[in-house]
């Protein structure tokens, strides 16, 4: 397990906060060298604790009015052309292997109840070797900080 130190949790806060913001602005903004600052993205980038820099979209401008999550039971005979099938179904933006009552999670971006619905029934309720789903709409979303990020 690689150490990271109070520098680096306080660049990983403000670069998840602002992605986008300039070393010279961060410098100023936490005191720290600029080329000081430099060399610990880039050692962080090589260490893989930042995989990637992104952006956030406003998907409801994009016309997603629905968001929900999946849950599926599976034969686990059709494991791997379960998730081949899943990828290729661009309304399903995640999937993820889980304990508990389901096998897998897969998160669903549609445009409408009516389009979710076709997407649940039509193209996941028809894979083979698909059990059961059960469908929870997502109402009001909340994000907050890691933990990590604010100890």
């Amino acid at each position: 397990m690689h150490r990271f130190d109070e520098l680096d949790m306080k660049l990983l806060y403000e670069l998840t906060k602002d992605g986008s913001i300039s070393v010279p602005i961060l410098s100023k903004k936490l005191g720290i060298n600029a080329s000081v600052l430099y060399s610990r993205i880039k050692r962080l980038l090589k260490k893989k604790l930042i995989k990637k820099f992104t952006i956030v979209i406003d998907d409801s401008l994009l016309g997603i009015g629905v968001k929900a999550s999946v849950g599926i039971n599976r034969d686990p005979k059709f494991k791997d052309s379960i998730h081949e099938k899943f990828m290729e179904i661009p309304e399903v933006v995640s999937i993820s292997e889980v304990t508990g009552r389901f096998d897998i999670l897969i998160h669903v971006f549609a445009k409408n109840l009516e389009a979710l619905h076709t997407v649940v029934i039509e193209k996941v309720g028809k894979i083979d070797g698909i059990q059961n789903t059960e469908t929870f709409v997502e109402l009001q979303k909340t994000d907050k900080d890691p933990v990590y990020l604010t100890d």
